[in-house]
C-alpha cells in the first residue's frame, strides 16, 4: 500500500482526491493552503477518499461541504468515500443548511467581466446582509423596549462603565488639546484685525457644533466599536455563539443590545463633557494669547452662543452611536475563519464606523443648513 506523509491534509492521486487528519477549526488555514496548492485531476468524475479524516468539527464539514459544492457547481460530478458515519452525519446537517452558513460564490476563472460580477455580487450580499441585520436588531430593540424587564441591565451598566466611565480620560485630554488647537489658531487672525473677543464665537461654536461630537465618536469608534467586533468574532470562533443558541439565547439580545443601548446613553454625556473640556482648553489661550479674561468670555459665551449650537452637537451624538455599535457587532458576526479573520474584520468595523460617522456628520450639516439652524 502506497504511503503518504503524515502532515498531508490533502492530496490527489490519478482521479482520486485523498484527505486526511483532523479537519476541524484549528487546521483549517493550513486545509485552505493545501487546497490552493493543489492540483486538482482533470477529469470529469472525481473521487473523495475521506478514510483518513481522524476528526471533524462543524467549521472542517462547513469547508468540505463548500469545496463540493464549488466543483459541482462547475460541472464536475463527485462522490465522496470512506467517510465515517458520524462525520458523514455532520456533513449531511451542514449541507442541510448550506444557505445558512454562506456558500462561497465561484471565484474568477481570469476574466475581467466574470470578475466585476463577482464582486458586484459580493457587494450586493454585503448590504443585504447589513440591512437584516439593521432589521433584526430594530425588532429586538422595539420588544425590548415594550418588555423592559427583558433587557440585561448588567451588561448594559458593565458596558457603561467600559465605554463611557473609562473613556473619560482620552476623549477629556484630545478634546482640551482641540480647544487649543482652534483658539490658538483663531488667535493668530483674530488679533490682527483686532478682534480678540470673537475669539468666544470661534471656539463655541465650532466645538459645541462639530468638533466636540465628531472627535468624540471617532474615539469611541476606535476604541469601542473595535472592541465590540473582536468580542463577538472571538465567541464565534470559539463557538460559544452556537452554545447560547443552544441554550435558547437570542446573541442579539444577550450582546447587541445592551452594546446599542450603553452606547446611545454614554455618547450624548461624553459629547457634553468634550464640550466643557474644549471651550476651558480655547478660555485657557484667549486669556494668554488675547488677554481675554475668564469672565470676559463667559459673559460673551453666553451671549454669542446660541443653545442650538449645543443642542446639535449632543442630537448628533445617538445616531454616531448606533452607526458604531452596530457596525462593530455587526462585523463580528461576519467572521468566518480563525483568528487572522477577527483582525481583519476589527480593522473593517473602525474603518467603516468612521466614513460612516463623517458621511452622516455631512449629511446633518446639509441638512441643517437647509433648515437655516
Amino acid at each position: 500500500m502506497k504511503e503518504y506523509p503524515q502532515a498531508s491534509r490533502l492530496w490527489t492521486d490519478g482521479g482520486t482526491v485523498h484527505i486526511a487528519g483532523a479537519w476541524t477549526l484549528a487546521e483549517l488555514p493550513a486545509i485552505e493552503r493545501a487546497m490552493t496548492a493543489a492540483a486538482w485531476p482533470s477529469g470529469h468524475d472525481l473521487v473523495w477518499d475521506a478514510g483518513r479524516v481522524t476528526a471533524m468539527d462543524s467549521g472542517g464539514a462547513v469547508l468540505l461541504h463548500r469545496t463540493l459544492a464549488r466543483l459541482e457547481r462547475q460541472g464536475r460530478r463527485v462522490a465522496l468515500r470512506g467517510l465515517r458515519p458520524e462525520f458523514a452525519e455532520l456533513l449531511r446537517l451542514v449541507s442541510a443548511h448550506g444557505t445558512q452558513v454562506g456558500l462561497e460564490p465561484a471565484g474568477p476563472s481570469g476574466n475581467w467581466l466574470e470578475g466585476i460580477g463577482v464582486l458586484v455580487w459580493n457587494r450586493l450580499q454585503q448590504w443585504i446582509g447589513g440591512l437584516g441585520f439593521l432589521g433584526e436588531s430594530a425588532v429586538a430593540l422595539v420588544r425590548s423596549l415594550a418588555a423592559p424587564r427583558s433587557i440585561r441591565w448588567r451588561a448594559l451598566w458593565n458596558s457603561l462603565e467600559l465605554d463611557g466611565f473609562n473613556a473619560l480620560p482620552i476623549i477629556g485630554l484630545l478634546t482640551f488639546l482641540m480647544g487649543i488647537v482652534i483658539a490658538y489658531q483663531g488667535a493668530e487672525q483674530l488679533r490682527t484685525v483686532g478682534a480678540n473677543i470673537f475669539i468666544v464665537d470661534l471656539v463655541g461654536i465650532a466645538l459645541l457644533r462639530e468638533i466636540a461630537p465628531l472627535v468624540t465618536a471617532i474615539l469611541v469608534a476606535g476604541r469601542s466599536g473595535s472592541a465590540y467586533t473582536a468580542q463577538i468574532g472571538t465567541m464565534k470562533v470559539t463557538e460559544e455563539l452556537d452554545a447560547l443558541r443552544t441554550l435558547g439565547l437570542s446573541p442579539m439580545k444577550v450582546l447587541v443590545l445592551p452594546k446599542v443601548l450603553s452606547l446611545a446613553i454614554a455618547l450624548p454625556l461624553l459629547t457634553v463633557y468634550a464640550d466643557v473640556v474644549g471651550v476651558f482648553g480655547g478660555m485657557l489661550i484667549a486669556a494668554s494669547q488675547l488677554s481675554v479674561t475668564f469672565l470676559e468670555f463667559l459673559t460673551r459665551f453666553e451671549e454669542a452662543i446660541a443653545l442650538r449650537h449645543f443642542l446639535i452637537g449632543v442630537v448628533k451624538a445617538p445616531v454616531f452611536a448606533a452607526i458604531i455599535a452596530l457596525v462593530g457587532c455587526y462585523q463580528g458576526f461576519q467572521i468566518r475563519g480563525g483568528v487572522d479573520d477577527v483582525g481583519r474584520r476589527t480593522t473593517i468595523s473602525v474603518v467603516q464606523s468612521i466614513f460612516l460617522v463623517i458621511v452622516f456628520d455631512a449629511f446633518f450639516s446639509i441638512l441643517l443648513s437647509w433648515w437655516k439652524l
